[in-house]
C-alpha cells in the first residue's frame, strides 16, 4: 500500500475495500482466518496507524464503532494493473461519472520515501545545470523540446520518428507519407514548450486563462474550438463519461486551479495538473496535451526539471491515465511521473 504499512494493515485496507463496513471484532475475525491471531489492542494499533495515513476512518463510538476505508484510499492503494485491464469494460466497476469530491481527497500523494527520491533527484539536477554554461543549456533545452514533442505527439497516434521529429523542428523538413497534420501538431508542441520555458514565472500560479492559452498553441492549426466544450466527449476504450455542462467544466477546472494554488509542494502541483486536466476533459480535443505542457510549466516556475516522456510506453501511459479516470486512482500514474522525472535528471543537463 505505501511504505508506512505492514502487511496487515494493506490486508485490512483491502478487506474494507470488499466488505465497506466492519467493526473491530469482525476485522480480528477476517484475520485470523488468513494470518495469525492477533490482540484487540494490535487490531487497534494498526486501524489506529491507517487513520493516521487518512486510509481508514473510525465511526461511531464504543461498541458501535465501525471502521471503512476513505477515499484517499482509493487514491493511492495499489492496483494491480495487468490484472485490471484483462476484465471487460463492464465488469471493471468504473466511476463513470466526474466525481467532484475527489477535491477532498486529492492530496498526501507522495510516500516519505517518494518524497525523499523527489527531494534527491531535484537536488541533482539543480547542482547538475549552476555547472553548465548558457550555451549547453540553451542546446539541452533544445534536445528535450525535441524529444517531449516527438513522444507527446506520439501518444496521441503521431507517426513521426524521433529523427524524422528533430529534422522537422530543425530544418522546418516534413517527411514523406506522413499527414500534414501530424507535422503540425510536433510544431505546435515546440510553440507550446517555447511559451512556457519563456514565460515559466507565470505558472508559479495557475488560472482556467493560463490553461486556456496553452491549450490554444498546442493545437494552433488543428481545426480544434479553443473553447472549453458545451457538450460530452466519449473516450475510447472506458465507460467515463466526463461532464457535458459548460458550467461544471468551469466549476472543475476552477476547484482544479485552486487547489494546485494553495498547494505548496511543485511534485503534488505538477501531477495534480497533468492528471485533472486530462480527467476534467475541458476541451473537445487536445486536453492530454495541455496537461502535459501545464505540468511541465509548474516545474519550470519552480527551476525543476521538465518532464521529457521519452522513454514512456504510451500504451502505459493511457493505462494509468484510464485507471485514474475509471478508480480515481493515482498510484499506476504516480508511478510513470516518478519513473520519467528520475529519467529526465539522469538524461538531460548533465556536465
Amino acid at each position: 500500500m505505501t511504505q508506512k504499512t505492514n502487511k496487515r494493515q494493506d490486508f485490512i485496507v483491502e478487506l474494507l475495500e470488499k466488505r465497506g463496513n466492519l467493526a473491530i471484532s469482525q476485522i480480528i475475525e477476517e484475520i485470523a482466518k488468513n494470518a495469525d491471531k492477533i490482540s484487540k489492542m494490535t487490531a487497534h494499533r494498526d486501524l489506529d496507524g491507517l487513520i493516521k495515513l487518512g486510509l481508514v476512518r473510525r465511526e461511531g463510538k464504543g461498541r458501535a464503532a465501525f471502521y471503512r476505508n476513505t477515499e484517499h484510499s482509493r487514491l493511492i492503494k495499489q492496483i494491480p494493473v495487468d490484472e485490471y485491464f484483462k476484465n471487460e469494460l463492464e465488469k471493471r466497476g468504473t466511476l463513470d461519472k466526474f466525481n467532484f469530491s475527489i477535491f477532498d481527497f486529492l492530496k498526501n500523494i507522495f510516500t516519505e520515501d517518494e518524497k525523499k527520491l523527489l527531494e534527491f533527484l531535484d537536488k541533482e539536477y539543480r547542482n547538475n545545470i549552476k555547472q553548465l554554461s548558457p550555451t549547453i543549456i540553451r542546446k539541452e533545452t533544445e534536445r528535450l523540446i525535441i524529444e517531449f514533442s516527438w513522444k507527446s505527439s506520439q501518444i496521441e497516434g503521431n507517426t513521426y520518428t524521433l529523427l524524422e521529429t528533430e529534422a522537422l523542428i530543425k530544418d522546418r523538413q516534413e517527411a514523406e507519407g506522413r499527414k500534414k497534420e501530424e507535422a503540425i501538431m510536433i510544431l505546435s508542441h515546440k510553440k507550446a514548450l517555447d511559451f512556457i520555458f519563456k514565460n515559466k514565472s507565470e505558472f508559479k500560479t495557475v488560472s482556467i486563462k493560463k490553461i486556456e492559452h496553452i491549450h490554444s498553441i498546442i493545437t494552433e492549426g488543428l481545426g480544434i474550438p479553443k473553447n472549453i466544450r458545451k457538450s460530452l466527449v466519449g473516450i475510447t476504450g472506458t465507460e467515463y463519461k466526463p461532464l457535458d455542462n459548460e458550467w461544471q467544466i468551469k466549476e472543475a477546472l476552477e476547484k482544479t486551479c485552486g487547489l494546485i494554488n494553495r498547494e505548496k509542494d511543485f511534485f503534488i502541483k505538477s501531477i495534480i495538473a497533468s492528471a485533472m486536466i486530462a480527467y476534467i476533459q475541458p476541451f473537445e480535443d487536445g486536453n492530454k496535451r495541455t496537461a502535459r505542457i501545464l505540468s511541465n510549466a509548474i516545474l519550470l516556475a519552480a527551476d525543476a526539471c521538465p518532464l521529457s516522456y521519452r522513454n514512456a510506453n504510451e500504451t502505459e501511459y493511457k493505462k494509468a491515465i484510464l485507471l485514474f479516470f475509471e478508480q480515481n486512482n493515482i498510484s499506476y500514474f504516480k508511478k510513470l511521473f516518478l519513473e520519467q522525472y528520475e529519467f529526465a535528471v539522469k538524461n538531460y543537463f548533465r556536465a
